[in-house]
């Protein structure tokens, strides 16, 4: 491989980083987690998955879409600063460590069974629903931001502001996806960031105290040092709510490897193997939990770069993970990304939630389901209305599972024991 100099090498990486920026710090200000933590995780968890990887697969790890609705399911509506938001916290880290390990105890059952077997637990039409009803679980708190504001007496009004900095982001997201080109291409969620951001100070909406507030160095702010050092509390309803979830993001992360290897024509699902890259990606959602980051995944974004670039030194990404854990210890940084208003998150999030449903629908098309045969469909129904729903089932006074852990768990039993017919996959002939 041709040895780059550190200046192409720090070019290169600023690409990978503005290609995970955008959703990586949407996930903390979605959820109440912190920016700058978010940041530095994401870093060191890239730099620990390719430690694992023996450093050879160009893959960079950013904050999980998926593994927000399990985080907001326990955290709800606090955020840093309330009184209960700490204990939330412990009990949001000790879900997503559990949720690491599953990736965990996968990797070591396909180094040893082989990933094949391991495969039949979670077939498409498992997989499929679950991340559709992901998706549509989230899409209520996206409505709520993008199309309300809240006062300060904490009440939710509608507000025409908020719909009009909306359709700016929807607007500026939908043009640079359809119509701009190369690396901008895939920076849409960037560009539609800033775009509402500018729209939002002339109608006032812009709020500036967390920029003021923040240091200069992340780590000497007592509200994230206290977030970072509060251990993790592994309470059997977060944990029931979180850790599932990790059941269908472990097979988005062999389908990220697949790409992966695709683009970069070499077979990285045996060298260094699945095994390795799961093992990588749980251990850093373990890190990320046990600092209070949320769940780290594999991005498509970065393979995206990758494809646009043809530059598949897995060294610049490692400079990418660098520069990210630099943003993270810059405490203005995270400061400013807090100051973003909730009608911008919340067009974004009308998209990225959306998105997260249509990869689910994908994942039913390109396997060719019949929905025609009665198995498919009653998984397929049995899963969207107990994920949907289903907010949680009370198991004791203190314990209860959430919707989406009971749909999977539902879709995986029902996948096992109901026979598969000859007619489960759609006919050549019927396709066309």
């Amino acid at each position: 491989m041709e040895r780059k100099s550190l200046h192409k090498k720090l070019i290169l990486g600023i690409q990978h980083v503005l290609a995970m920026f955008g959703a990586t710090v949407l996930v903390p200000a979605l959820t109440g987690l912190d920016t700058s933590i978010t940041l530095f995780c994401a870093g060191t968890g890239t730099l620990l998955f390719h430690l694992i990887t023996k450093k050879k697969v160009p893959v960079f790890l950013g904050s999980s879409f998926a593994f927000m609705v399990g985080i907001m399911a326990v955290i709800g509506n606090s955020r840093i600063g309330d009184p209960d938001f700490l204990p939330k916290l412990a009990a949001v880290k000790g879900g997503l460590i559990v949720a690491g390990l599953v990736y965990a105890v996968f990797a070591l059952l396909i180094k040893f069974v082989g990933y094949e077997k391991i495969n039949k637990l979670l077939p498409p039409i498992v997989t499929g629903p679950i991340i559709i009803v992901i998706g549509l679980r989230l899409s209520s708190v996206a409505i709520n931001n993008a199309f309300f504001l809240t006062t300060e007496t904490g009440e939710q009004v509608f507000s025409f502001k908020a719909v009009l900095v909306t359709v700016v982001v929807l607007a500026t997201c939908i043009c640079i996806s359809v119509f701009a080109k190369g690396i901008y291409n895939l920076m849409p969620i960037l560009f539609a960031i800033i775009a509402g951001y500018l729209v939002c100070i002339p109608l006032g909406l812009v709020d500036i105290t967390p920029v003021r507030q923040a240091e200069w160095f992340s780590f000497m702010d007592e509200n994230i040092m206290k977030q970072l050092l509060l251990m993790p509390k592994f309470e059997l309803d977060a944990i029931l709510a979180i850790a599932p979830i990790a059941l269908v993001t472990l097979i988005e992360h062999v389908g990220d490897i697949t790409t992966n290897s695709a683009v970069v024509g070499q077979n990285f699902m045996v060298d260094p193997g699945v095994h390795r890259t799961l093992l990588g990606d749980g251990l850093a959602t373990s890190w990320a939990g046990l600092l209070g980051g949320p769940a780290n995944t594999t991005y498509s974004e970065n393979t995206g770069v990758l494809a646009v670039t043809k530059n598949y030194d897995p060294a610049v990404i490692r400079v990418a993970a660098w520069i990210a854990v630099l943003l993270g210890i810059i405490g203005k940084f995270g400061g400013f990304v807090n100051s973003i208003p909730a009608p911008v998150t919340g067009g974004i999030s009308i998209v990225l939630y959306g998105m997260i449903s249509s990869v689910g629908v994908r994942i039913l098309v390109k396997s060719q389901l019949n929905f025609g045969n009665s198995r498919n469909l009653m998984i397929a129904a049995i899963i969207f209305v107990l994920g949907i729903g289903c907010d949680s089932i009370p198991i004791t006074d203190t314990v209860s599972i959430s919707g989406l852990a009971l749909a999977a768990f539902a879709g995986i039993f029902l996948a096992l024991v109901l026979p598969v017919g000859k007619d489960n996959i759609l006919e050549k002939e019927e396709t066309n």
